[in-house]
């Protein structure tokens, strides 16, 4: 994809001279469609497409490779045990986090997210205002697909691999490993490091060509394409979506085709601290001392003296969020409803989400040290309210924003 006509497809709120370094951090990180032979770990593998226009023999491979649970500690969890096809490559349960390790009973620390529609991604890169955008991952710590799928293998709550060589001997036991040798070369298992780049680079081309993880066969993609209508509530809810004193949630979610006529990704890739409360099921939060600050740790550790980013986490797209079974971060909430309704009574009914202290008096933000709570947004629409004031959405235009965003559902059949 050219500079030109990605920069075309992206417009990133408030960020006047972004779209062409947008362009060129994506280009960077070789997150255009299906082809190339960047891993983002060196490795020089030629993609050949595939004849018939289906997944290239890498690729095939990296589907293999999703699925294969062998491949981890428990011989009972693989990338789609969590990023379920079925579930919009998201969990299928409503837990918060999910569990891993050698037994099953070790509890990671965020939700999972959904992998679709990642194909887009830019590399992580501050904006000439200072903005920090993409990259992987809740915090943007890694730049390429490839290099997002190395840690599931290896950390201990999830596929708990002692290291890249204990994956390797796994792979050398999977029914697929002859192709993995006829693919990468006869003496590819040799080497751990290059084995498991090879693992890396499958994971990633199958990501990028299989159009399972970006379908762009929504409803609303199809209300786009002028082939079905919206229903009135949906068409209530988009413009409340879009309205910059309502909703607003088009600030960070651009609902808009792009001028080459490309389908909205509904992210702009930016970072937002939106003050979610602390929620007491993951298992890390019982040391009162644990935070979760995103882009500035404890996971990312590049940051972790930009204490302006402390409690940042990365806008994720809205495609399919009404198949989610929970919502931000740290899976707080359990119903769209419930999340749409937490942004905009926030701040005018905060003893709804928050506790209260011995006092009675409300503790907001409080999954965040005291000295990190000025970060929150409290400046844009909706966020700018105050208790006594009434919210920007009513129950009811919630109800229509709720029905708005169910159309960003992917396979819609018309009736």
């Amino acid at each position: 994809m050219s500079q030109n006509k990605f920069a075309a497809r992206i417009r990133v709120r408030r960020k006047v001279g972004l779209p062409l370094a947008f362009a060129m951090a994506c280009l960077l990180a070789a997150c255009g469609g299906g082809g190339g032979s960047d891993n983002g770990n060196n490795a020089s593998t030629p993609i050949t497409p595939a004849p018939d226009g289906g997944l290239s023999q890498v690729a095939s491979l990296g589907k293999k490779i999703f699925s294969d649970q062998s491949l981890s500690a428990s011989g009972k969890q693989s990338c789609a045990t969590c990023h379920n096809p079925d579930n919009a490559h998201a969990q299928s349960n409503d837990l918060a986090v999910q569990l891993g390790g050698a037994n099953l009973d070790v509890p990671g620390f965020r939700a999972v997210p959904s992998l679709r529609y990642l194909n887009l991604t830019p590399a992580f890169f501050f904006a000439s205002d200072g903005t920090p955008t993409g990259g992987f991952n809740r915090d943007g710590r890694v730049n390429t697909l490839a290099e997002q799928s190395q840690r599931p293998f290896l950390a201990p709550h999830e596929m708990a691999n002692g290291g890249k060589a204990d994956v390797i001997a796994k792979l050398k036991q999977a029914a697929y490993v002859e192709e993995f040798r006829q693919v990468f070369g006869a003496a590819i298992l040799d080497s751990s490091d290059d084995a498991f780049n090879r693992i890396q680079l499958a994971l990633q081309q199958y990501q990028k060509e299989d159009t399972a993880f970006h379908p762009y066969d929504s409803k609303y993609d199809q209300f786009l394409a002028g082939k079905v209508p919206l229903a009135a509530a949906e068409l209530r809810g988009l413009a409340l979506f879009n309205n910059p004193t309502k909703g607003n949630c088009v600030a960070c979610h651009l609902s808009a085709k792009g001028s080459d006529g490309s389908s909205p990704l509904f992210t702009d890739f930016t970072f937002d601290n939106l003050g979610v409360p602390r929620n007491p099921a993951i298992a890390a939060t019982a040391d009162p001392a644990y935070y979760d600050l995103g882009l500035c740790g404890p996971d990312r550790t590049d940051l972790s003296n930009r204490s302006e980013l402390c409690g940042k986490f990365k806008v994720p797209t809205l495609r399919n969020v009404a198949t989610r079974k929970v919502f931000f971060h740290n899976g707080y909430f359990k119903t769209l409803r419930e999340a749409v309704s937490f942004y905009v009574k926030r701040d005018t009914n905060p003893e709804l989400w928050y506790p209260a202290d011995a006092s009675g008096a409300v503790q907001k933000f409080n999954d965040l040290p005291e000295q990190y709570r000025k970060n929150v947004n409290i400046t844009e629409v909706p966020y700018n309210r105050q208790p006594n004031m009434p919210p920007a959405l009513s129950d009811s235009e919630v109800d229509d924003v709720v029905q708005f965003l169910g159309t960003l559902t992917d396979g819609y059949k018309a009736q």
